[in-house]
Order: structure tokens, then C-alpha cells, then sequence
């Protein structure tokens, strides 16, 4: 470990030697933490044993340091490490030139001509993006925001045909849970950063250690850092596989939890039907009704019958976005991918629409806004991310049966209507144990409301026995 430090230190991938030595200090930390082993190198004196020229040589030779291909070509760092040799180390460091070339494009975009109206009613709100645009090109710094992602320990592991990224925080308790905790579309691992403290480290924040987790953050194939699919979508069958691998195969859990809302409930259903031995509970902040079918009409209840009003509605309004990604992803990624203004747009849309706002703008600041916009710019992967929406249809998996694994879920008030059905439904089609109806919140609820949520999932499995 110490030597492959050395490496990357003295590479030239870090461009100065306040980078080079923060980055050996916190890898030597997460190292020490995540597998409880002690590294004695002195951060300041990393490069002494390694000679500049030779590793001037060994770049020039165009060889690398066994960094996956789909991971080097985005310039972010990996280290290898021997201990568990199934999963790597990992950090953020974005190439400054990717971040030079995204800024240009903010800074050239033209924009187009305004329609009367800043109340979304036409979708993303202009006065909004300009504002936007004008924060990103001046004001917005990604090494902050870098740092930020950064701050606890990541790994990169092979699984099955992926090179999959995830956080891995090892719970502070007598006998922390595995929880694993997936994004959705537009998200990214970066909705559950302040829940990572909290739910790993529950004394640290006023809580008890003996809810403890171990937290498990996967970035999903084709969104963030984690490797593409190759050529064709995959969607809920796929990654559910992936992930009860990750977990039992890669990090030698015996069972977990999960927990999820958007793409992961599609996700998490197939877990729970095809890998229930391996589940604790299921945790939702969102529930597709397609998983959660009513009965004939003269058979449901007037809670029902309203829900089945409000989701036609919805459907007129808010679900186009869906059928483009579903049905046209290529011309989605076409659209998207050589544009960061286009790119926020598409995305902002939704942080707006979906979160719990009763401002003109989303419920998260400009900087949160640009930095999850970024995670999809600096690792080109708008357009693959939209693949799992025709995943979807080509990838779905088992579609019928009752899950019954123990099953939380959250209702948030912002939720969108389609993942938010009556409580009946689920407890027809989920072995429902815990519904909590929360107070505040959207369709973003770790990102939105983070104390809530990490409560409610304590909660859940508190009742579980865990």
C-alpha cells in the first residue's frame, strides 16, 4: 500500500505538492480505518525514494497504475491494494482540463430566447438558469466540492462485468448492520453524504452506537464512477444482482439491508424477490405503482379510487421525461452530453419539481444544484444513465409475486405521485411492516431531509431485531 501511494503521489496526477500531500494523508487515514492496518509514512516525504525522472519515463510510455479503463479514461485516481484485492481504493480527482472544458461551455452557452412566466409552468425556469450559469462560470469551485466527496472512503470493485464505485463506512457500534443505500435518476451517491455520519456513527451525533451501520453508497452502472454498460441498457434485474454481489460476494456479508426510492425501488422489489435470503428488511422512500398494482375499480377503497385520479393527472404533466428516456435514449444522449447548460436544465427541472419547495427555486443551493449536475459532466454519463430507463422494459426482471421480506417505507409529502401510493397497496403486495407518514420532504428525501430519514431507517430496523 505504501509503495503504490508513492506511486500515484509521484506520478504527476497531482499537480502540486499541497495536493500531493493531502491526498497521501487522507489515503493513509481511510486506509488505516477501513482495514484496520498502520501505515508509518510521513506524507512530506512520499516522493524521496521514487526518482521524478523515471516516473517521467514511465508515463511517457503510456502505461498505467492497473486503473480499469472506464475509471482512467475519466482521470480519476484508483489504487490497488493487496489486502482485498476484489476492491481498490478510490478518490475523486478530476483532470483540470475536464473541469476547464466544462466551464468554457457554461461560459459560451447561448441561451435561448426568454418566455414570459417564472413559475416553471413552462418547464425549467430561465431567470433561474441564467442565475445558475452565472454562479457555475464565477463563483462555483469543484475542488471544494471534490474534497467534499471525498471525505470518507471509497472503493472501486469488480463485479461481475461492472467496475463498480461505492463508499464503504464502517460502522462505529457493538454490531453495525450492512445497509445499502442507492440513488436514482437525476441523484447520485452525493444525496446521502450528510446521512453517512449519522447512520454509521450514531454517537458522534447524539445517538446510540448500538444503531450502527455499516454504510454501503454504490454509484449505479453508467451513472458517476462507476464502469458503462456495453452497448445495450441494463436495468433492475442487472443491478439487483450486482448489488447482492457487492454485498455478499465482494464485502462477505452474510445478509443486509437496503434502502431506496426513484430507479432504486425497482432495484430493491428484485432484490426482494429473487435474493430474499439475503435481505434484512427493505427500506423505501418510493414505491412504483406497477409494484404495488390496485384491485379492479369496484373494488377499491375511496383512498384508492382518489390515488387513481391523481395519477392520471400526474401522468399528463410530469412523465414525459420518462418516456424519452424510456423510449428514445439515444436522442436524449445526443442532446445532452456535449452541453452543461443543457445537461442542468434537464436535471434541474426535476430537483424543482419533485422537491419539497415552496420557494422559485429547488430546495438545495446553487452549489449542491451544480455539484450533482458535475458528477454527471466530469464522468460523461448522462447519456448512459438514461439507458436505465429503457432498461426498464428490456431488463425488468421478475414482475409479479408478493415481496415478502420485511418492508419499510417513508411517504413523503412532495413525493411524486407515481411512487407514492396508498398505504393499502402496499400492505397488499409488500409484507408492510413499517409506514411512517413524514412531515416535510420530496422525492429527494435522504438529500432533503436527512435527519428524518436517518431516523425513520433506525427506526424500521429497530423493529426488525437488527
Amino acid at each position: 500500500m505504501e509503495r503504490l501511494i508513492r506511486e500515484i503521489v509521484c506520478s504527476g496526477q497531482l499537480d502540486t505538492a499541497m495536493a500531493q500531500e493531502a491526498f497521501a494523508k487522507d489515503w493513509i487515514a481511510a486506509y488505516q480505518r477501513y482495514y484496520q492496518k498502520t501505515v508509518s509514512l510521513p506524507a512530506h516525504t512520499l516522493c524521496d525514494s521514487v526518482s521524478h525522472k523515471r516516473w517521467a519515463s514511465f508515463r511517457g510510455s503510456g502505461q498505467s497504475l492497473r486503473q480499469p479503463s472506464s475509471i482512467r479514461s475519466q482521470g480519476m485516481i484508483v489504487l490497488d491494494t493487496s489486502v482485498r484485492q476484489s476492491s481498490r481504493p478510490f478518490r475523486v480527482a478530476v483532470p483540470q482540463a475536464t473541469i476547464y472544458r466544462i466551464l468554457n461551455r457554461v461560459r459560451e452557452a447561448q441561451f435561448p430566447d426568454r418566455l414570459d412566466g417564472n413559475d416553471w409552468r413552462y418547464g425549467t425556469d430561465w431567470d433561474y438558469m441564467k442565475a445558475l450559469a452565472d454562479y457555475w462560470a464565477n463563483e462555483y469551485d469543484w475542488r471544494k466540492a471534490e474534497t467534499n466527496l471525498n471525505r470518507y472512503p471509497q472503493f472501486v470493485a469488480r463485479v461481475n462485468d461492472y467496475d463498480i464505485h461505492f463508499c464503504h463506512v464502517k460502522g462505529r457500534g457493538p454490531k453495525p448492520m450492512p445497509l445499502v443505500l442507492t440513488h436514482g435518476w437525476p441523484g447520485s451517491v452525493f444525496e446521502f453524504l450528510e446521512a453517512i455520519g449519522p447512520l454509521s456513527d450514531p454517537a458522534s451525533y447524539g445517538g446510540s452506537p448500538e444503531d450502527a451501520f455499516d454504510v454501503i453508497v454504490p454509484s449505479l452502472a453508467g451513472y458517476g464512477f462507476s464502469s458503462k454498460p456495453k452497448g445495450k441498457p441494463i436495468g433492475p434485474a442487472t443491478t439487483a444482482a450486482l448489488w447482492d454481489h457487492l454485498m455478499t460476494g465482494v464485502l462477505g456479508y452474510a445478509k443486509y439491508g437496503a434502502q431506496g426510492g426513484d430507479l432504486a425501488n425497482a432495484i430493491q422489489v428484485q432484490l426482494g424477490r429473487t435474493h430474499p435470503n439475503s435481505l434484512v428488511g427493505l427500506h423505501f422512500n418510493g414505491i412504483a405503482i406497477s409494484a404495488a398494482p390496485l384491485p379492479p375499480e369496484a373494488e377499491q377503497t375511496p383512498e384508492e379510487r382518489a390515488y387513481v385520479r391523481a395519477l392520471a393527472a400526474y401522468r399528463l404533466t410530469e412523465l414525459d421525461y420518462n418516456s424519452e428516456q424510456r423510449n428514445k435514449p439515444q436522442t436524449v444522449a445526443l442532446a445532452l452530453s456535449d452541453s452543461p447548460i443543457g445537461v442542468a436544465a434537464w436535471i434541474v427541472e426535476k430537483l424543482k419539481a419533485w422537491s419539497d419547495s415552496s420557494s422559485r427555486e429547488p430546495a438545495f443551493t446553487k452549489e449542491q444544484v451544480i455539484t450533482n449536475v458535475m458528477i454527471y459532466l466530469v464522468t460523461n454519463t448522462i447519456g448512459t444513465a438514461a439507458w436505465f430507463y429503457r432498461g426498464l422494459n428490456e431488463d425488468a426482471g421478475a414482475l409479479d409475486g408478493r415481496v415478502t421480506v420485511p418492508t419499510g417505507f417513508a411517504s413523503s409529502p412532495r413525493e411524486m405521485t407515481l411512487l407514492n401510493p396508498p398505504r393499502s397497496a402496499l400492505e397488499r403486495n409488500f409484507n408492510l411492516v413499517h409506514y411512517t407518514k413524514m412531515s416535510r420532504g420530496g422525492h429527494f428525501a435522504f438529500w432533503e431531509q436527512p435527519e428524518a430519514m436517518v431516523a425513520d431507517v433506525r427506526q424500521f430496523f429497530k423493529k426488525l431485531g437488527t
